[in-house]
């Protein structure tokens, strides 16, 4: 069994998009410029943007975080994404969600620029993802895709079995893992809570990606010897061993399906700074296609 490094991977894609900010500034180029939204104070929301905030400075991209209290209408909330969409000097725009119950994601996704959609969650980008097109691909996904391509796990032909269905990681993974890529060239079968004799799958499975949002969902009876395991899962759960009083853990029981395993990513610092170092390749590659070095 090997544990597939999250922090380790990101630290070597870390130093590659450091070298790529450094060649566009010697080129006379702004350095990338992350635009991101906090909406309330949620403690996992303001944890999330505050690392991808702290990931840029580490690269020497620029970053923006515009706060606005849980009471901001949908309409005001769109009026700043729009002054952003008409900022020259921001390259890539994200939305930490959850959003407030009264704000609409899908009307906050859509009123991004695609251009500037580095979340990879406009309708335009997830068109194109589909259709094999160049594209902002969801940072998950994305990351996990480096991570695959790291560790040089070749997942042409075999059979992974994706657990959940969200736009944001089942559903791209899904098509991700089958397209005609590397990685990619993989049979996929996309489950979710509604699947009956989930197990039958899992155990037909060469690799599984776990997205469900469930903590230690999959169980060892559900594995095969060999499995590659994809952990996206983040759920906090009671433990009064720790001084916080509670833990981190992924939608894989992973104590005792680990061992069975030719590989595994743990929870925390598996996937977690894979996703990281997705929004910030999207961002890079944004700032690139602005200064039409991409076409």
């Amino acid at each position: 069994m090997q544990i597939l490094d999250g922090t380790a991977v990101a630290a070597h894609i870390k130093e590659q998009l450091k070298h790529e900010a450094e060649a566009l500034k010697a080129r006379g180029l702004n350095a990338p410029h992350l635009a991101a939204i906090l909406v309330g104070n949620n403690p996992a929301s303001e944890a999330y943007v505050g690392s991808k905030v702290r990931t840029c400075a580490e690269l020497g991209f620029d970053s923006t975080l515009l706060r606005f209290d849980v009471s901001i209408s949908e309409k005001e909330l769109i009026h700043h994404i729009q002054q952003l969409n008409d900022d020259n000097a921001v390259n890539g725009i994200l939305v930490q969600l959850p959003l407030p119950p009264h704000i609409s994601p899908d009307a906050i996704i859509n009123s991004i620029s695609p251009d500037k959609d580095v979340d990879g969650f406009h309708p335009t980008s997830q068109g194109k993802m589909l259709l094999g097109q160049q594209t902002f691909l969801p940072a998950t996904p994305y990351g996990i895709l480096m991570m695959l391509e790291h560790y040089k796990i070749d997942i042409a032909g075999m059979h992974c079995v994706v657990i959940g269905r969200s736009n944001i990681v089942g559903t791209p993974m899904s098509v991700l893992l089958s397209r005609n890529g590397n990685p990619g060239n993989a049979t996929v079968t996309l489950c979710h809570s509604r699947t009956k004799n989930l197990k039958d799958f899992t155990l037909n499975a060469d690799i599984i990606v776990a997205a469900i949002g469930r903590p230690r969902f999959v169980t060892a009876d559900m594995v095969r010897p060999g499995t590659v395991i994809i952990d996206v899962g983040i759920n906090r759960i009671d433990d009064a061993a720790r001084k916080s009083g509670s833990r981190l853990v992924g939608d894989v029981d992973f104590d005792n399906v680990a061992p069975l395993c030719s590989y595994i990513t743990p929870v925390p610092k598996g996937v977690g700074p894979m996703t990281i170092c997705g929004l910030m390749k999207n961002t890079i590659a944004a700032a690139k296609l602005q200064a039409g070095m991409i076409d």
